[in-house]
């Protein structure tokens, strides 16, 4: 069926092309002309064919002589002709005026003549061809304006206006075919899976419709892939991931770009509103905040930065603070100008040492145990949570009494706006294909995508 379904759409390409090429096939194959003409309601022109014809009945009359009187009137006929096949134009209704045009610019240069009537009129002369010879003329019409003119025709037209195309005789028995299998693979799968609706089945193989319908019928290629991959004549796998590639391409920088824009303008909405501000200085919000878990999650996340600071952090670095204290101690000692002359004495310097080491020991463990017993007292707790709370307030009073707020509001507004125009644009001309491709290879070594496409193509 996969061959059948080729063959097919190989003769559907050809019927798009027979018109185009007609000439091709006319002048190198001509019995597809005489076998295909008839499908397409193509038939010789009457005029041009007269022509050829009075042509031909001049080369008859010829041994009679040019002075006699056939061969006067044909050379007559022929100029008559002539000039009425180049003011009719019966190349027009099969849009070849281009070939008329040819043979006029042919003769003009043949006879040097600018006025192609006059060219026409001149070589079907008698004074012509005995000056000129009657075999060179004849053989110069017969390889260069006669197959111009032969290939002209006359095509019908039908009662819809449009061209007189049979070409559904030669569709209709592969239409016939391709139905019939359509509704016995339809019932067939309908039978493995009952539970399938009708519309469900046909769904499964959609892709068969396009060879029933007598319409569109460029679009069967669809189905020709479809059955070359299920008859393993070609895997699509490569296409399918590249038309994939194109499709997600050329919508994934739209869609970033509009994501990205959506989410600056809700914040930009959000800080002319006040919301924003609303919410560091904890006042009441335009739009009641929704709380999923009752926990205030900044200060939990504060109070376990917290702990992790006072618990775990400050006793690794403990001795790189005695340090720095020792230094600075040892530094203070050393600008005192009583000191500076107790350094002459013996065991002066040592003694320094160890009494600064001591001092930045001691220093560092007391104010550490300060801080603990800060953080573990509950009166220090609440002091430190009402000096935080008086403090936020007493700053976004003052930052409103001050007009200092608006500005920072429209700042942050035309900080976001640049953000849109710098960053969003340069995401957006970023490289789709090469992200896509990333993607692509991540998903072939985390999941077995292939082998499963695979297995589904072949079921």
């Amino acid at each position: 069926m996969a061959i059948i379904a080729i063959a097919n759409f190989g003769l559907v390409m050809f019927d798009f092309s027979y018109i185009p090429w007609r000439n091709f096939y006319f002048h190198n194959v001509p019995v597809i002309t005489r076998e295909y003409d008839k499908f397409k309601g193509i038939e010789p022109h009457r005029d041009t064919q007269k022509y050829l014809t009075t042509v031909d009945e001049l080369q008859a009359v010829i041994p009679s002589g040019f002075k006699s009187q056939a061969v006067q009137k044909k050379l007559a006929e022929l100029r008559s002709l002539s000039v009425e096949m180049i003011d009719d134009n019966p190349f027009a209704r099969a849009g070849k005026s281009g070939s008329l045009e040819k043979i006029k610019r042919i003769m003009r240069l043949r006879l040097n003549n600018d006025s192609s009537k006059e060219a026409f009129k001149t070589f079907w002369s008698q004074d012509y061809f005995l000056s000129q010879g009657w075999e060179e003329e004849k053989d110069f019409f017969d390889q260069t304006i006669r197959p111009l003119i032969a290939s002209n025709y006359f095509r019908h037209i039908g009662e819809n206006g449009d061209f007189r195309d049979r070409f559904w005789i030669l569709d209709l028995p592969f239409i016939f075919l391709f139905a019939l299998e359509f509704l016995v693979r339809s019932f067939w799968l309908k039978s493995r899976h009952p539970s399938f609706s009708y519309l469900n089945v046909i769904l499964w193989h959609w892709y068969d419709l396009w060879l029933i319908l007598p319409l569109w019928r460029w679009t069967r290629f669809v189905p020709v892939l479809f059955r070359l991959e299920k008859a393993n004549l070609w895997n699509m796998y490569q296409l399918r991931r590249q038309t994939q590639q194109l499709i997600v391409a050329n919508f994934a920088e739209e869609i970033t770009e509009m994501v990205v824009v959506r989410v600056i303008n809700q914040l930009q909405i959000s800080i002319r509103r006040g919301e924003l501000t609303q919410w560091l200085l904890k006042g009441n919000n335009l739009r009641p905040y929704l709380d999923i878990n009752n926990v205030n999650e900044i200060e939990a996340i504060a109070g376990i930065f917290v702990q992790t600071l006072i618990y775990q952090v400050i006793p690794k670095i403990q001795p790189e603070l005695v340090a720095i204290l020792q230094h600075n101690i040892d530094k203070a000692f050393n600008q005192v100008p009583i000191y500076q002359n107790l350094q002459n004495f013996p065991g002066v310097g040592k003694m320094q040492t160890q009494l600064s080491e001591e001092l930045a020991t001691q220093i560092a463990t007391n104010v550490y145990s300060a801080v603990v017993r800060g953080v573990e007292d509950p009166i220090s707790a609440e002091l430190s949570s009402q000096l935080m709370e008086r403090f936020t307030t007493a700053l976004g009073a003052e930052m409103q009494k001050k007009h200092v707020l608006s500005e920072i509001q429209s700042l942050f507004i035309d900080f976001l706006e640049e953000v849109k125009i710098n960053y969003v644009q340069r995401l957006s001309e970023e490289e789709i294909e090469e992200i896509l491709e990333r993607t692509t290879q991540l998903k072939m070594h985390t999941s077995p995508v292939q082998p499963m496409l695979d297995m589904k193509t072949n079921n």
